[in-house]
């Protein structure tokens, strides 16, 4: 933009509506700037005022013209068409964009050493550890994922500094900025921060050193009450009503409200975090706690509900809040859950009680760990064959409110993949090697001091059978009938908060970001995001090695591809047989409407018709 300056008559306006300037020569306006929109306003320092020609909606169907009311400005840039005013204090050290409103507001400034919680390295998982992920804007949960995983690895951690620091310098801001299109009103502070495009802030109490990622297709809403440090919002995301977050990074989507805390935490893709706490956790794509009681602290979740009351107990009193837990994808602790860590729970599994001896059922997905008294009960596989994972692995992908354009987390929504599979495998062989061991005719079993009542052991034996059928078919259905062109995906394969890949694909990506080769946080991303466009190619690789071992094959024939989809056919209707007991037994107990009950009925049954239905894995 160029400017120019003040004239006379435009400083004697200027004075005329109340106006002062500690040097009108350090004012600079645009070609058609206008005085007369200019009252009671004091100037300090150097000044850049853009045009004030058009009206501003402040409330629906309420307008008024643009300018600058009762307002102290230092050192402050602003754009085409703002309205500010009734500014209590001062806005100090600040660039604001085109078509803002801000009003009564006390303080927006910039000091000093700013950083606006860019670079701010935190500690998850352990409360109390050295420091394992560093946020920045462009952060995603798969990036911190794995800063966290290979945190005790130096030279990587070394190298992914260095590559965000170079990202965040690219990236600096000399002063605290306003995008367009925002409006700030009924905010007490805002300090070192910067807001992007389409962001509302109404009623806030303090944002401090903060980035707020906001964008035309997603915008940011802060609400009531909110107090927010050294933390990053991203696109789409709300906090609203009386949240305090400090050192957090949000992520897209996500909305964080009535009274929430959380310290040193992260939150990704569509989580919702309402009422109660989180310390050091790990929030990935789709966690949700609702409840007052809840506390969030020392794990890492994704697909995850906690219920009123979860407790992660991380220390006895003894060496401090070192001890963390990880908590699968899809997992769901019930009222009242306590899980003592260390604790590691297999995916998409079901805690119910005060879960003692630390936990460890990572080869035994799908399953339910509850405890009766003293006694810590494990029933394999029982997930498998429920209406709430049927109802969960659909309503995920309805429910990623995320804008198309700006998805920096990859969300793979796979219930049944090679990750998960592979832990059935793990899970069918441990549950043969207990009934092998002990034989048949005892009533339990145990495993990590864990009890496995016999009936129970059997179910998880059939149970994860018919997963892996309907997997094997599932997966057939996707591809030609030929060998994988490459072995990549046929070790094993982990879960990066979101993103299912192989192990070695995770490898190759450690040792290309140490010695180079991945020089920017770009390459990063880039590379994550290749790896899912790879995923159903390294999938077939992974299914077809599972296929000859299962079925004893030498090779894939036609002949054997159609026992492997009439298996899956079979397996699949056995799996919707489970899910409708368990329907009716939900139906029984008398809460449940008639029409509700038979809608679900008549869904299932629509799912026997597997080849006109969509596929989810």
């Amino acid at each position: 933009m160029n400017y120019r300056q003040l004239t006379e008559q435009e400083i004697r306006l200027l004075e005329d509506n109340s106006c002062w300037a500690e040097d009108w020569s350090a004012i600079s306006v645009a070609e058609d700037f206008k005085a007369n929109y200019f009252h009671r306003v004091m100037f300090y320092g150097t000044i850049k005022l853009g045009t004030f020609e058009k009206s501003v909606e402040v409330s629906k169907g309420f307008v008024k013209h643009s300018g600058i009311n009762n307002a102290t400005l230092r050192n402050v840039t602003i754009g085409d068409n703002c309205l500010i005013e009734n500014i209590g204090n001062y806005i100090n050290n600040y660039a604001i964009g085109d078509d803002c409103y801000i009003s009564n507001v006390c303080t927006m400034e910039t000091t000093e050493g700013a950083t606006y919680g860019e670079g701010n390295l935190i500690s998850v998982l352990n409360e109390v550890g050295n420091g394992n992920v560093i946020l920045y804007h462009g952060l995603n949960s798969q990036f911190a994922a794995f800063m966290v995983k290979h945190a005790g690895n130096r030279p990587l951690k070394d190298s992914i500094r260095r590559l965000i620091n170079e990202e965040i310098e690219r990236n600096s801001h000399e002063c605290g900025t306003i995008g367009n299109n925002v409006k700030i009103v009924n905010t007490k502070e805002i300090t070192n921060t910067v807001i992007y495009d389409d962001c509302e802030i109404s009623g806030a109490s303090r944002l401090s050193d903060c980035t707020i990622m906001s964008s035309a297709d997603a915008n940011v809403f802060i609400g009531t009450g909110v107090i927010c440090e050294n933390s990053i919002i991203s696109d789409g995301s709300s906090i609203i009503n009386s949240v305090k977050m400090q050192d957090c990074f949000v992520g897209e989507a996500c909305q964080i409200s009535n009274g929430f805390t959380a310290s040193s935490s992260v939150f990704f893709a569509n989580s919702y975090m309402s009422n109660g706490e989180a310390c050091a956790a790990f929030c990935g794509p789709f966690t949700a706690s609702h409840h007052k009681s809840s506390l969030l602290i020392g794990g890492m979740f994704s697909f995850y509900n906690a219920g009123s009351a979860t407790n992660f107990s991380n220390h006895a009193y003894k060496m401090g809040p070192v001890h963390y837990g990880l908590m699968e994808r899809g997992t769901k602790t019930a009222s009242g859950a306590y899980i003592l860590m260390p604790a590691n729970i297999g995916t998409f599994s079901v805690c119910f009680g005060k879960l003692m001896y630390h936990p460890d059922t990572r080869n035994l997905p799908f399953s339910y760990l509850i405890a009766y008294n003293d006694t810590m009960y494990l029933v394999p596989g029982r997930n498998l064959t429920t209406v709430g994972l049927y109802r969960d692995i659909r309503k995920w992908p309805k429910r990623d409110m995320r804008a198309h354009g700006g998805r920096k987390s990859i969300v793979n929504f796979d219930w049944l993949s090679p990750f998960s599979v592979g832990e059935i495998l793990r899970g069918k062989r441990i549950l043969e090697s207990l009934r092998e061991a002990s034989g048949d005719d005892v009533s339990t079993y145990n495993y990590h001091e864990y009890v496995i009542k016999a009936s129970a052991l059997r179910k998880g034996i059939k149970y994860y059978d018919i997963a892996l059928r309907i997997y094997m078919g599932a997966v057939l259905k996707r591809h030609i009938l030929e060998k994988p062109r490459s072995e990549t995906g046929t070790g094993n394969w982990n879960d990066l908060s979101g993103l299912l890949l192989p192990e070695s694909e995770e490898q190759r990506l450690i040792d290309d970001i140490i010695n180079g080769t991945i020089d920017t946080t770009h390459g990063v991303d880039e590379r994550f995001r290749e790896i899912n466009a790879n995923y159903p190619e390294y999938r077939w690789a992974w299914t077809y090695r599972m296929m000859l071992d299962y079925y004893g094959l030498e090779t894939l024939t036609e002949e054997d591809a159609e026992k492997i989809r009439q298996d899956y056919v079979t397996a699949r209707r056995a799996w919707i047989a489970e899910i409708k007991k368990d329907a009716r037994k939900e139906f029984a107990l008398g809460d449940i409407e008639d029409e509700v009950f038979q809608n679900f009925n008549d869904q299932l049954d629509r799912e026997v018709d597997f080849e006109n239905q969509k596929l989810y894995m």
